[in-house]
């Protein structure tokens, strides 16, 4: 049991370093051609936006919108994906069973 508990203690470090590092690491979604791009870090979070002035010539409020929101669910579905890349080197999948 107690070798259990000390494998367990230390998934749970390894965890934690890897979040840590998540935050560092940056995807990027993009839409319309590369005309809006949406930087996020490992942990889910936005960070940066970057809208081409192109965009904004035709004064196509709705296209934009849509423009920002694929880019932006792009570069979250990415973040997902690398984290859960780097969790389950660490999980060795018990994380897609709900463990962790």
């Amino acid at each position: 049991m107690d070798k259990i508990m000390k494998q367990a203690q230390k998934m749970q470090a390894q965890m934690a370093k890897v979040q840590e590092d998540l935050a560092g690491e940056k995807v990027e979604g993009s839409a319309g051609g590369g005309m809006v791009t949406v930087t996020a870090n490992g942990q889910g979070d936005v960070v940066a936006v970057r809208i081409d002035p192109e965009v904004m010539k035709d004064d196509d409020v709705e296209m934009l919108e849509d423009l920002v929101l694929a880019a932006v669910n792009e570069a979250l579905r990415r973040s997902k994906e690398l984290a859960a890349e780097r969790m389950g080197k660490i999980t060795g999948g018990l994380g897609s069973m709900g463990l962790f």
